[in-house]
């Protein structure tokens, strides 16, 4: 297999000890229950309700109740205080609380997070959640003109595109994927493959918003320019819906109802330059340094490398950026993604199976959170697509932001 291009190493990284993962967290926790409201476009109830919500039934998959938490972590851009959340459950005293940065970045890092709490004594029950309603409420993929008027770095960096008409996600992601196009000679229908991968998967996930509704890679050509070269079927949904994870200690694990998904890597990571879906001013435009470094990491800690990988769950609000992981994370060389995924490989009888729930493009998009708990399932085998023999699972977060990634194992 031929890997991706690797960053040198560098003088900190040189220093740094990589022998022993005694001080790390893999292996010491797990996620132990996993729950989520419906997915919809109209929740009917406030982003509260359904962080509680849940928060619940993740509780109640790992046979625990709310008095047993004594965590929590979220995203900062979650509109649900801990403390809301904890009050709202009936849960006592909160030893630790926790949030990421870095919109859908911030996924896996939940999980990071609390993993890195059990692990040391910090807590012993943390619950990671994610909960909004982002298709009737507050709709991220709308311009803002706030987001550069911003009092602090944010809308400062946001300043420079802004004026520019670059003020949307898919406007700051369509400048790299027509690079990236340019670079490597890919089509637009490569990216379109991956968009018809997670609608049929979704179309056999019933709790999938595009249930029953598969496309074709004529019905992605032709659907209409958002931002090019991204079409609509590049985009990921505007989605209300909320999902929750329970992290306790692997040993604890062991002994609640149903069966854990071990967290035997765990990484954040950003790369030199970096801004928030705009790194523009890098020599390479058409890269994803921050994930070359998540996978690293998570290749390092796991002891593990992709070819041991089962399942991939990638971050897929925008097509193009999961070629670009591919290639990242050292599944295939820099420009070779176009080549990887032609012969069926990512599909549910492929050698990497990817999103078997119908990922951001089909299932919903809860910020990666949702793609979590699917690796959870996976590797429990109650899937709605599962895949046989599932013993590693690869998770990864938001990209074009500083990012998150997790392997989780079934032992």
């Amino acid at each position: 297999m031929t890997t991706a291009r690797v960053s040198g190493t560098s003088t900190r990284e040189a220093g740094r000890d990589t022998g022993s993962l005694d001080a790390g967290v893999s292996g010491k926790a797990a996620i132990a229950g996993i729950g989520a409201t419906e997915f919809s476009k109209d929740s009917g109830r406030s982003e509260l309700r359904l962080a509680a919500e849940a928060v619940r039934a993740a509780l109640a998959d790992a046979g625990l109740e709310p008095a047993d938490v004594d965590g929590l972590v979220t995203f900062t851009m979650d509109s649900n205080a801990e403390i809301a959340v904890a009050r709202e459950l009936g849960v006592g005293e909160l030893r630790f609380f926790s949030r990421i940065h870095y919109g859908g970045g911030a996924a896996a890092a939940t999980v990071q997070q609390a993993a890195m709490a059990v692990a040391t004594g910090v807590a012993d029950v943390v619950v990671a959640y994610r909960a909004f309603n982002e298709r009737s409420g507050h709709r991220f993929g709308q311009v803002s003109s706030a987001a550069a008027q911003q009092v602090n770095t944010a809308g400062i960096d946001n300043s420079f595109t802004y004026p520019m008409g670059i003020a949307t996600p898919a406007a700051t992601v369509a400048m790299l994927a027509r690079r990236y196009l340019h670079d490597y000679g890919a089509t637009t229908a490569d990216f379109g493959r991956i968009a018809v991968i997670d609608r049929v998967n979704a179309a056999t996930n019933p709790n999938a918003w595009f249930y029953g509704k598969p496309i074709t890679l004529d019905d992605h050509q032709a659907s209409r320019w958002i931002a090019e070269p991204l079409r609509l079927l590049d985009c990921c949904q505007e989605s209300d819906g909320g999902v929750a994870l329970v992290i306790v200690s692997a040993e604890r694990a062991r002994e609640l109802p149903n069966p854990p998904a071990f967290v035997r890597a765990a990484a954040q990571g950003s790369g030199p330059d970096q801004y928030v879906m705009t790194s523009y001013y890098r020599d390479d435009l058409a890269a994803l340094p921050e994930m070359n470094v998540v996978g690293r990491e998570l290749w390092r800690q796991a002891e593990l490398s992709p070819s041991d990988v089962d399942v991939a769950v990638l971050y897929d609000h925008f097509t193009p950026y999961v070629l670009l992981q591919l290639e990242e994370l050292g599944f295939c060389g820099r420009g070779e993604a176009k080549d990887f995924i032609a012969d069926g490989r990512l599909e549910l009888d492929g050698s990497l199976p990817l999103n078997p729930h119908g990922g951001q493009l089909g299932e919903a998009y809860i910020h990666g959170m949702n793609g979590i708990a699917e690796g959870v399932r996976q590797l429990r085998g109650t899937a709605a697509n599962q895949v046989s023999d599932a013993d590693t699972v690869l998770v990864t977060a938001g990209t074009g932001v500083p990012t998150s990634g997790l392997v989780l194992t079934s032992s």
